[in-house]
């Protein structure tokens, strides 16, 4: 799996998740102010040692041209390198029959997936309902009978403690609270000191 940042420049995406990142493809960066200079020296400090000038290469990529470094085999950095990228191409539009068909038949996966399997859910193994359904009485729908007027049952202890009026104020405040926290935290408004 991979996760892509797009961002204009690295301090777009915090720290902590940046030392995280193993492969780098950087795109030009433009210094226009001091504090633009100061992160694209920050940027070029983050980089491997590299025979590239990176803080004059940085500035002067062009349009598909980046800087690029991944992890090898055992988990270390490759050297920067400059490269040229060439755009993944595309189709923006649906794809005819023929098409479709054949990538599907040539998909490394097609002999796994080709046959369909109806095979048992586990929820059809817990009702035991997968294969032949045991013959009910007619008129009769599944599920549990209820009881009649009578014989009507005890609410479960659950059943008590959710229905009392303290668990709906707790749960009312509980759910207050997290909206609010949530809106201060979207919004940035800090809990104001007492």
């Amino acid at each position: 799996m991979g996760v892509f940042f797009v961002t204009q420049t690295p301090k777009d995406v915090p720290a902590d998740v940046l030392a995280q990142l193993g492969n780098r493809v950087q795109h030009a960066l433009r210094a226009f102010t001091p504090d633009d200079r100061t992160a694209l020296t920050a940027t070029v400090r983050t980089f491997p040692d590299s025979a590239y000038d990176l803080e004059e290469l940085l500035t002067g990529l062009g349009t598909g041209e980046a800087v690029v470094t991944v992890l090898d085999e055992r988990g270390a950095p490759t050297p920067v390198a400059a490269t040229r990228l060439h755009a993944p191409e595309s189709l923006m539009g649906p794809v005819d029959a023929a098409a479709l068909e054949r990538a599907v038949t040539s998909s490394p996966l097609f002999g796994r997936y080709a046959r369909a399997v109806d095979r048992e859910s586990a929820y059809e193994k817990l009702t035991g309902t997968a294969g032949e359904q045991a013959p009910r009485a007619p008129g009769r729908t599944p599920g549990r009978e209820r009881p009649s007027a009578g014989e009507r049952e005890r609410p479960s202890v659950v059943e008590q403690v959710v229905d009392s009026g303290v668990f709906r104020s707790l749960a009312r405040s509980l759910g207050t609270q997290i909206g609010r926290e949530i809106t201060r935290s979207l919004f940035g408004t800090a809990r104001r000191r007492r």
